[in-house]
Protein backbone atom coordinates (compact mmCIF):
# COMPACT_ATOMS: atom_id res chain seq x y z
CA UNK A 1 0.00 0.00 0.00
CA UNK A 2 2.87 2.40 0.84
CA UNK A 3 4.62 1.67 -2.47
CA UNK A 4 1.42 2.36 -4.40
CA UNK A 5 0.89 5.67 -2.60
CA UNK A 6 4.49 6.67 -3.19
CA UNK A 7 4.16 5.91 -6.89
CA UNK A 8 1.06 8.09 -7.12
CA UNK A 9 2.91 10.98 -5.50
CA UNK A 10 5.81 10.63 -7.92
CA UNK A 11 3.44 10.64 -10.92
CA UNK A 12 1.76 13.83 -9.69
CA UNK A 13 5.07 15.51 -8.98
CA UNK A 14 6.46 14.98 -12.47
CA UNK A 15 3.25 15.98 -14.26
CA UNK A 16 3.72 19.11 -16.36
CA UNK A 17 1.98 22.42 -15.68
CA UNK A 18 -1.53 22.82 -16.96
CA UNK A 19 -3.19 25.73 -18.68
CA UNK A 20 -5.50 27.86 -16.55
CA UNK A 21 -8.36 27.49 -19.03
CA UNK A 22 -8.22 23.72 -18.58
CA UNK A 23 -8.73 23.78 -14.81
CA UNK A 24 -11.70 22.17 -13.12
CA UNK A 25 -14.39 24.82 -13.38
CA UNK A 26 -16.42 23.07 -10.70
CA UNK A 27 -13.85 24.48 -8.25
CA UNK A 28 -14.55 28.09 -9.14
CA UNK A 29 -15.16 30.06 -5.95
CA UNK A 30 -18.52 31.03 -4.59
CA UNK A 31 -18.96 34.73 -4.09
CA UNK A 32 -17.34 35.78 -0.79
CA UNK A 33 -20.21 38.18 -0.20
CA UNK A 34 -22.69 35.28 -0.30
CA UNK A 35 -21.53 34.38 3.22
CA UNK A 36 -23.34 35.83 6.21
CA UNK A 37 -20.97 38.14 8.01
CA UNK A 38 -20.96 40.48 10.97
CA UNK A 39 -21.79 44.08 10.07
CA UNK A 40 -18.81 46.14 8.97
CA UNK A 41 -18.28 49.40 7.10
CA UNK A 42 -19.09 49.23 3.39
CA UNK A 43 -16.04 49.70 1.09
CA UNK A 44 -15.95 52.75 -1.08
CA UNK A 45 -17.02 51.95 -4.67
CA UNK A 46 -14.05 52.35 -7.06
CA UNK A 47 -14.33 55.01 -9.75
CA UNK A 48 -15.48 53.92 -13.21
CA UNK A 49 -11.94 54.06 -14.57
CA UNK A 50 -10.36 52.02 -11.81
CA UNK A 51 -9.01 48.55 -12.47
CA UNK A 52 -10.50 45.56 -10.63
CA UNK A 53 -9.34 45.22 -7.07
CA UNK A 54 -6.66 42.67 -6.41
CA UNK A 55 -8.67 41.13 -3.62
CA UNK A 56 -12.37 40.43 -3.72
CA UNK A 57 -14.18 42.82 -1.38
CA UNK A 58 -16.54 41.50 1.26
CA UNK A 59 -20.17 42.51 1.44
CA UNK A 60 -22.59 42.76 4.30
CA UNK A 61 -25.77 42.05 2.35
CA UNK A 62 -28.37 39.57 3.64
CA UNK A 63 -28.38 35.91 2.68
CA UNK A 64 -29.16 35.59 -1.05
CA UNK A 65 -31.93 33.85 -2.93
CA UNK A 66 -31.03 30.84 -5.09
CA UNK A 67 -31.56 31.42 -8.84
CA UNK A 68 -34.65 29.88 -10.41
CA UNK A 69 -34.76 27.41 -13.27
CA UNK A 70 -37.49 27.11 -15.94
CA UNK A 71 -39.20 24.41 -13.91
CA UNK A 72 -39.37 26.67 -10.88
CA UNK A 73 -36.90 24.63 -8.82
CA UNK A 74 -33.56 25.67 -7.42
CA UNK A 75 -30.49 25.83 -9.65
CA UNK A 76 -28.22 23.16 -8.20
CA UNK A 77 -24.61 24.11 -7.72
CA UNK A 78 -25.44 27.80 -7.98
CA UNK A 79 -23.10 30.53 -6.84
CA UNK A 80 -25.89 31.96 -4.79
CA UNK A 81 -26.62 28.90 -2.68
CA UNK A 82 -26.37 29.25 1.07
CA UNK A 83 -22.94 27.93 2.14
CA UNK A 84 -22.40 25.26 4.73
CA UNK A 85 -21.57 26.84 8.06
CA UNK A 86 -18.50 25.74 9.96
CA UNK A 87 -18.75 25.47 13.76
CA UNK A 88 -17.16 28.90 14.21
CA UNK A 89 -19.07 30.41 11.24
CA UNK A 90 -15.91 31.44 9.43
CA UNK A 91 -15.31 31.53 5.65
CA UNK A 92 -13.05 28.51 5.39
CA UNK A 93 -15.32 26.86 2.80
CA UNK A 94 -14.53 29.59 0.30
CA UNK A 95 -10.92 29.12 -0.73
CA UNK A 96 -9.98 29.95 -4.31
CA UNK A 97 -9.07 27.02 -6.58
CA UNK A 98 -5.43 26.15 -7.04
CA UNK A 99 -4.17 25.80 -10.60
CA UNK A 100 -0.66 25.43 -11.90
CA UNK A 101 -0.65 27.91 -14.76
CA UNK A 102 1.95 28.87 -17.29
CA UNK A 103 -0.24 30.23 -20.06
CA UNK A 104 -2.78 33.03 -20.45
CA UNK A 105 -5.51 33.06 -23.12
CA UNK A 106 -6.84 36.33 -24.54
CA UNK A 107 -9.56 37.06 -27.12
CA UNK A 108 -9.44 40.57 -28.57
CA UNK A 109 -10.85 42.88 -31.23
CA UNK A 110 -9.01 45.39 -33.42
CA UNK A 111 -10.55 48.53 -34.93
CA UNK A 112 -9.22 51.54 -36.82
CA UNK A 113 -9.71 55.14 -35.72
CA UNK A 114 -13.17 55.16 -37.35
CA UNK A 115 -14.31 52.10 -35.40
CA UNK A 116 -14.15 49.72 -38.37
CA UNK A 117 -13.15 46.14 -37.60
CA UNK A 118 -9.69 45.06 -38.82
CA UNK A 119 -9.62 41.35 -39.64
CA UNK A 120 -6.42 40.71 -41.63
CA UNK A 121 -3.61 41.01 -39.06
CA UNK A 122 -1.10 38.31 -38.19
CA UNK A 123 0.81 37.17 -35.12
CA UNK A 124 3.78 39.42 -35.97
CA UNK A 125 1.53 42.49 -35.83
CA UNK A 126 1.00 42.21 -32.07
CA UNK A 127 3.05 42.56 -28.91
CA UNK A 128 1.89 41.39 -25.49
CA UNK A 129 2.72 43.37 -22.36
CA UNK A 130 2.08 41.53 -19.08
CA UNK A 131 2.30 43.65 -15.92
CA UNK A 132 4.42 46.15 -17.83
CA UNK A 133 6.85 43.49 -19.13
CA UNK A 134 6.84 43.32 -22.96
CA UNK A 135 8.72 40.03 -23.27
CA UNK A 136 5.80 37.61 -23.01
CA UNK A 137 6.18 34.64 -25.37
CA UNK A 138 3.19 34.04 -27.69
CA UNK A 139 2.51 30.31 -28.08
CA UNK A 140 -0.75 30.38 -30.06
CA UNK A 141 -2.44 32.80 -32.46
CA UNK A 142 -5.63 32.51 -34.49
CA UNK A 143 -8.06 34.73 -36.35
CA UNK A 144 -11.36 33.86 -34.72
CA UNK A 145 -13.77 34.56 -37.54
CA UNK A 146 -15.35 31.12 -37.44
CA UNK A 147 -14.89 29.53 -34.01
CA UNK A 148 -17.99 28.15 -32.26
CA UNK A 149 -19.77 30.58 -29.96
CA UNK A 150 -21.05 30.01 -26.44
CA UNK A 151 -23.26 33.00 -25.76
CA UNK A 152 -25.38 33.98 -22.79
CA UNK A 153 -28.19 36.50 -23.17
CA UNK A 154 -28.99 38.30 -19.91
CA UNK A 155 -32.18 40.35 -20.07
CA UNK A 156 -33.17 42.81 -17.37
CA UNK A 157 -36.73 41.88 -16.41
CA UNK A 158 -37.13 44.36 -13.58
CA UNK A 159 -39.95 46.88 -13.32
CA UNK A 160 -37.67 49.66 -14.58
CA UNK A 161 -37.75 48.31 -18.17
CA UNK A 162 -41.42 47.37 -18.37
CA UNK A 163 -42.42 50.05 -20.91
CA UNK A 164 -39.97 48.89 -23.59
CA UNK A 165 -39.72 45.21 -22.78
CA UNK A 166 -41.49 43.76 -25.81
CA UNK A 167 -39.30 45.58 -28.31
CA UNK A 168 -36.18 44.40 -26.48
CA UNK A 169 -37.47 40.83 -26.62
CA UNK A 170 -38.03 41.08 -30.38
CA UNK A 171 -34.52 42.48 -30.93
CA UNK A 172 -32.96 39.75 -28.80
CA UNK A 173 -34.80 37.00 -30.68
CA UNK A 174 -33.63 38.43 -34.01
CA UNK A 175 -30.04 38.55 -32.75
CA UNK A 176 -30.08 34.93 -31.60
CA UNK A 177 -31.67 33.69 -34.83
CA UNK A 178 -28.95 35.37 -36.90
CA UNK A 179 -26.04 34.49 -34.62
CA UNK A 180 -26.57 30.91 -33.43
CA UNK A 181 -25.72 28.40 -36.14
CA UNK A 182 -27.32 24.96 -35.67
CA UNK A 183 -24.91 22.17 -34.68
CA UNK A 184 -22.12 24.72 -34.21
CA UNK A 185 -23.00 27.52 -31.77
CA UNK A 186 -24.97 27.38 -28.53
CA UNK A 187 -26.71 30.02 -26.44
CA UNK A 188 -28.79 30.29 -23.28
CA UNK A 189 -31.27 32.86 -21.96
CA UNK A 190 -31.42 34.30 -18.45
CA UNK A 191 -33.91 36.87 -17.23
CA UNK A 192 -33.11 38.69 -14.03
CA UNK A 193 -34.93 40.91 -11.58
CA UNK A 194 -34.23 40.17 -7.90
CA UNK A 195 -32.91 36.72 -8.94
CA UNK A 196 -31.59 35.25 -12.20
CA UNK A 197 -33.90 32.77 -13.94
CA UNK A 198 -32.77 30.43 -16.73
CA UNK A 199 -35.64 30.31 -19.20
CA UNK A 200 -33.65 28.38 -21.80
CA UNK A 201 -30.46 26.43 -21.18
CA UNK A 202 -27.68 25.92 -23.74
CA UNK A 203 -29.09 24.96 -27.13
CA UNK A 204 -28.53 25.51 -30.85
CA UNK A 205 -32.30 25.50 -31.50
CA UNK A 206 -33.41 29.02 -32.37
CA UNK A 207 -37.07 28.22 -31.76
CA UNK A 208 -36.29 27.13 -28.22
CA UNK A 209 -34.19 30.24 -27.65
CA UNK A 210 -37.03 32.46 -28.92
CA UNK A 211 -39.42 30.65 -26.59
CA UNK A 212 -37.02 31.28 -23.70
CA UNK A 213 -36.98 35.02 -24.46
CA UNK A 214 -40.78 35.12 -24.73
CA UNK A 215 -41.10 33.48 -21.30
CA UNK A 216 -39.52 36.52 -19.63
CA UNK A 217 -41.89 38.75 -17.66
CA UNK A 218 -40.89 42.09 -16.13
CA UNK A 219 -41.28 42.64 -12.40
CA UNK A 220 -39.32 43.05 -9.17
CA UNK A 221 -35.99 44.64 -8.28
CA UNK A 222 -32.67 44.45 -10.11
CA UNK A 223 -29.73 42.15 -9.28
CA UNK A 224 -27.54 42.51 -12.37
CA UNK A 225 -24.23 41.66 -10.70
CA UNK A 226 -25.68 38.41 -9.34
CA UNK A 227 -26.91 37.50 -12.83
CA UNK A 228 -23.51 38.14 -14.44
CA UNK A 229 -21.70 36.15 -11.75
CA UNK A 230 -24.16 33.27 -12.08
CA UNK A 231 -23.98 33.18 -15.89
CA UNK A 232 -20.16 33.18 -15.91
CA UNK A 233 -19.57 30.66 -13.15
CA UNK A 234 -22.49 28.24 -13.44
CA UNK A 235 -23.07 28.36 -17.20
CA UNK A 236 -20.15 29.48 -19.37
CA UNK A 237 -17.26 28.33 -17.17
CA UNK A 238 -18.77 24.85 -16.87
CA UNK A 239 -19.17 24.27 -20.60
CA UNK A 240 -17.01 21.36 -21.86
CA UNK A 241 -13.84 22.63 -23.53
CA UNK A 242 -13.17 19.79 -25.93
CA UNK A 243 -12.94 22.34 -28.77
CA UNK A 244 -11.86 25.97 -28.89
CA UNK A 245 -14.80 28.32 -28.40
CA UNK A 246 -15.50 31.96 -27.63
CA UNK A 247 -17.52 32.78 -24.54
CA UNK A 248 -19.55 35.97 -24.40
CA UNK A 249 -22.37 37.56 -22.45
CA UNK A 250 -24.80 40.14 -23.85
CA UNK A 251 -26.41 42.11 -21.03
CA UNK A 252 -29.53 44.13 -21.84
CA UNK A 253 -30.18 46.44 -18.88
CA UNK A 254 -30.29 50.01 -17.60
CA UNK A 255 -27.30 49.21 -15.37
CA UNK A 256 -29.07 50.04 -12.12
CA UNK A 257 -28.52 47.39 -9.44
CA UNK A 258 -30.27 47.49 -6.09
CA UNK A 259 -30.48 43.88 -4.87
CA UNK A 260 -27.28 41.96 -5.75
CA UNK A 261 -25.43 39.95 -3.12
CA UNK A 262 -22.14 40.07 -5.03
CA UNK A 263 -20.36 43.30 -5.85
CA UNK A 264 -19.53 44.72 -9.25
CA UNK A 265 -15.87 43.74 -8.78
CA UNK A 266 -16.78 40.17 -7.87
CA UNK A 267 -18.90 39.86 -11.02
CA UNK A 268 -16.05 41.21 -13.17
CA UNK A 269 -13.51 38.94 -11.52
CA UNK A 270 -15.64 35.86 -12.25
CA UNK A 271 -15.97 36.92 -15.90
CA UNK A 272 -12.20 37.23 -16.13
CA UNK A 273 -11.63 33.85 -14.50
CA UNK A 274 -14.12 32.25 -16.90
CA UNK A 275 -12.58 34.14 -19.88
CA UNK A 276 -15.91 35.73 -20.78
CA UNK A 277 -16.28 38.93 -22.83
CA UNK A 278 -19.26 41.05 -21.78
CA UNK A 279 -21.21 43.29 -24.16
CA UNK A 280 -23.79 45.61 -22.67
CA UNK A 281 -26.75 47.35 -24.29
CA UNK A 282 -28.25 50.16 -22.26
CA UNK A 283 -32.02 50.37 -22.09
CA UNK A 284 -31.79 53.94 -20.81
CA UNK A 285 -33.10 56.04 -23.70
CA UNK A 286 -33.32 59.35 -21.85
CA UNK A 287 -30.15 60.61 -23.56
CA UNK A 288 -28.38 61.28 -20.26
CA UNK A 289 -25.56 58.90 -19.28
CA UNK A 290 -26.29 58.29 -15.62
CA UNK A 291 -24.61 56.03 -13.10
CA UNK A 292 -26.16 52.89 -14.63
CA UNK A 293 -24.64 53.63 -18.05
CA UNK A 294 -21.24 54.24 -16.45
CA UNK A 295 -21.42 50.85 -14.76
CA UNK A 296 -22.34 49.13 -18.04
CA UNK A 297 -19.40 50.78 -19.80
CA UNK A 298 -16.97 49.83 -17.04
CA UNK A 299 -18.03 46.17 -17.03
CA UNK A 300 -17.72 45.90 -20.82
CA UNK A 301 -14.37 47.66 -21.14
CA UNK A 302 -12.81 45.71 -18.28
CA UNK A 303 -13.71 42.34 -19.83
CA UNK A 304 -12.78 43.28 -23.42
CA UNK A 305 -16.30 43.92 -24.66
CA UNK A 306 -18.14 47.04 -25.70
CA UNK A 307 -21.03 49.11 -24.37
CA UNK A 308 -23.86 50.36 -26.58
CA UNK A 309 -26.10 53.32 -25.76
CA UNK A 310 -29.02 53.50 -28.20
CA UNK A 311 -30.64 56.94 -28.33
CA UNK A 312 -33.90 55.39 -29.50
CA UNK A 313 -35.46 52.07 -28.68
CA UNK A 314 -35.34 51.13 -32.38
CA UNK A 315 -31.54 51.33 -32.27
CA UNK A 316 -31.32 48.36 -29.89
CA UNK A 317 -31.53 46.07 -32.94
CA UNK A 318 -28.55 47.90 -34.49
CA UNK A 319 -26.52 47.29 -31.36
CA UNK A 320 -27.26 43.58 -31.54
CA UNK A 321 -26.19 43.57 -35.19
CA UNK A 322 -22.85 45.20 -34.36
CA UNK A 323 -22.21 42.66 -31.61
CA UNK A 324 -22.93 39.84 -34.04
CA UNK A 325 -20.40 41.25 -36.52
CA UNK A 326 -17.75 41.70 -33.85
CA UNK A 327 -18.13 38.16 -32.52
CA UNK A 328 -17.15 36.89 -35.99
CA UNK A 329 -14.18 39.24 -36.31
CA UNK A 330 -11.94 38.57 -33.31
CA UNK A 331 -8.44 37.26 -32.69
CA UNK A 332 -7.16 34.89 -30.01
CA UNK A 333 -3.69 34.30 -28.64
CA UNK A 334 -2.07 32.46 -25.77
CA UNK A 335 1.19 33.48 -24.15
CA UNK A 336 3.65 32.62 -21.39
CA UNK A 337 4.15 35.59 -19.07
CA UNK A 338 7.76 36.46 -18.32
CA UNK A 339 8.64 35.70 -14.73
CA UNK A 340 5.15 34.42 -13.96
CA UNK A 341 4.40 33.70 -10.31
CA UNK A 342 1.41 31.93 -8.75
CA UNK A 343 0.86 34.79 -6.35
CA UNK A 344 -2.92 35.19 -6.55
CA UNK A 345 -2.56 38.79 -7.72
CA UNK A 346 -4.34 40.66 -10.47
CA UNK A 347 -2.01 41.07 -13.47
CA UNK A 348 -2.60 43.60 -16.23
CA UNK A 349 -2.67 42.72 -19.94
CA UNK A 350 -1.99 44.96 -22.92
CA UNK A 351 -2.14 43.76 -26.53
CA UNK A 352 -0.42 46.29 -28.78
CA UNK A 353 -0.70 46.55 -32.57
CA UNK A 354 2.90 47.42 -33.39
CA UNK A 355 3.18 47.47 -37.19
CA UNK A 356 0.23 49.68 -38.14
CA UNK A 357 -0.67 53.09 -36.78
CA UNK A 358 -4.00 54.30 -35.46
CA UNK A 359 -5.28 50.83 -34.53
CA UNK A 360 -7.10 50.17 -31.26
CA UNK A 361 -6.96 46.75 -29.61
CA UNK A 362 -9.77 45.90 -27.19
CA UNK A 363 -9.24 43.01 -24.77
CA UNK A 364 -9.79 42.18 -21.12
CA UNK A 365 -7.55 44.30 -18.96
CA UNK A 366 -6.06 41.53 -16.87
CA UNK A 367 -6.32 38.17 -15.16
CA UNK A 368 -6.02 36.73 -11.67
CA UNK A 369 -3.07 34.43 -11.14
CA UNK A 370 -3.73 31.33 -9.02
CA UNK A 371 -2.46 31.06 -5.47
CA UNK A 372 -0.29 28.15 -4.49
Amino acid sequence: MKISSLASIVVLAISGPVVLAQGNTNDLPSAPSAVKQAPQPQPTTPPADAKPSEQTPASTTPAPVTPKTPSGGDATGSILEEPKQTPNNDNSDFTLPTFVVNEVNVVFTVTDRHGRLIKDLNKEDFKVVDDGRPDARVTFFQKETNLPLRVGLLVDASNSVRDRFKFEQDSAIEFLSQTVRPKYDQAFVVGFDATPEVTQDFTDNNEQLAKGVRMLRPGGGTAMFDAIYFACRDKLAKQPRTVATRRALIVLSDGEDNQSHVTREEAIEMAQRAEVIIYTISTNITGSHGEGDKILKYISETTGGRAFFPFQITEVANAFAEIQDELRSQYALSYHPSGFSSDGRYHTIQILAQNRKNLKVRSRRGYYAPSR
